[in-house]
């Protein structure tokens, strides 16, 4: 649902876009290819992946079927090789390269202890350092060009505590994409390259996110990125230059007024997820003492969560929540869904927990009536998450599953 008309500025020039076999980057692509450029799709995957649609064959066949022309390359952007011998393939082909997308992206959504080095590698080395070595590479043909782009997909630095806290490795890998542009807008400025950063508002409706979170409903479709995208591109570099834009704003300013048909889900079109980074969150307080059996209604949802654990919801989720609620009905409580038959209750689980979630005694109720996302609470800050923030978002799906017999 492309919202934002194509006008054929970027007809005949090439693009060299990362990870543009799915998501994102092949949304980018396909927007291009409208208006017929050239599409240099660089990424890994030459095979399907078993969980993920697409390849680089594949997004080249939707490429030339839109009226744009493909050169599909096997390109990880951690060697330098293959990032070289795509850009000479490109210049054999295409005489050039005019616009550098880069799209390619790792994440981990861990803690320091949680995230092993070799994660960390992966995430450095194909966020910050692809992103420079593309760029890098990408220059000397870019000098060479009178409408000389570099778009990277990476956040405003944002420099609040909160989304270091939560995640500081993936947070300094996405950071220093965005650090790229803050030096090079200026470095590059003398050669008439413009270098910008485009970030979602909200949550994007890709294979990532869906793997992550188990539903897209309340996110966006990747139309609206690579709208804001097409509309940025065709801006001219010498004076629209090292900006960090929301995609929202861009399409806005493009003329969009009603985003309603970017929702995967109109319904959720107020309950849309934010994204990572844009927004400073409230600070959660201390951890609560440990929960007192009684009246309230947090006792009596742990005793009717308690009948609905199974085996098959065991093993499922392999996970073990401690929960640290704050507010009226103070205390700690926990949920075994990884040993035996599984347990809840009051107190700290008797094995260590895979993820502690802190949160108000309100917030908790709406979060497990089906009120409340546990994603949507953690981005807004309602939700405060140490520990394997993957498996807690598997919270998600098993809060539908004990919604629907308690």
């Amino acid at each position: 649902m492309s919202l934002v008309a194509n006008t054929g500025k970027l007809a005949g020039r090439t693009l060299f876009i990362t990870g543009a076999s799915r998501g994102i980057g092949k949304a980018i692509a396909l927007k291009a290819a409208k208006d017929g450029a050239n599409v240099v799709v660089a990424a890994k995957t030459a095979e399907p992946h078993p969980k993920l649609p697409g390849t680089i064959y594949t997004a080249a066949e939707e490429i030339e079927a839109l009226g744009g022309k493909a050169l599909p390359c096997i390109v990880d952007v951690r060697d330098e090789k293959q990032v070289q011998n795509a850009i000479d393939e490109a210049v054999k082909k295409f005489n050039g390269i005019d616009i550098l997308v880069n799209n390619a992206s790792a994440i981990s959504l861990t803690g320091t202890a949680e995230t092993d080095m070799k994660r960390y590698d992966l995430m450095h080395n194909i966020n910050t350092r692809g992103t420079f070595l593309a760029s890098k590479l990408c220059l000397p043909l870019l000098k060479n060009s009178d409408h000389a782009h570099i778009l990277n997909l990476s956040p405003p630095l944002n420099m609040s505590p909160y989304w270091f806290s939560i995640h500081v490795a993936y947070t300094m890998a996405k950071y220093g994409m965005s650090m790229c542009v803050l030096g090079m807008s200026e470095e590059f400025r003398p050669y008439n390259i413009a270098v910008n950063a485009l970030w979602p508002r909200t949550a994007i409706a890709t294979a990532a996110i869906e793997m992550l979170t188990g539903d897209t409903s309340t996110s966006r479709k990747p139309d609206i990125v690579s709208d804001a995208a097409y509309a940025m591109l065709c801006k001219d570099p010498r004076t629209y230059t090292g900006n960090f834009a929301i995609d929202e704003d861009v399409v806005r300013a493009a003329g969009v007024a009603d985003l309603k048909p970017y929702a995967c889900d109109p319904d959720n079109i107020d309950n849309l997820l934010p994204d990572f980074f844009l927004e400073e969150p409230g600070q959660t307080e201390k951890a609560p003492k440990k929960a007192e059996q009684g009246g309230g209604q947090i006792p009596a949802l742990f005793e009717a969560i308690s009948k609905t654990i199974s085996a098959d919801l065991v093993k499922k989720t392999q996970a073990v929540y401690q929960f640290n609620v704050k507010g009226k009905e103070e205390g700690v409580w926990h949920l075994d869904l990884k040993n035996g038959a599984g347990a809840c209750g009051a107190g700290e689980p008797p094995a260590a927990p895979d993820a502690t979630l802190t949160m108000d005694a309100n917030h908790f109720a709406d979060m497990f009536a089906g009120k409340l996302k546990p994603t949507t609470a953690f981005m807004m800050g309602k939700l405060k998450i140490s520990g394997d923030l993957q498996k807690a978002m598997k919270l998600e799906k098993m809060m539908k599953s004990l919604k629907n017999k308690m």
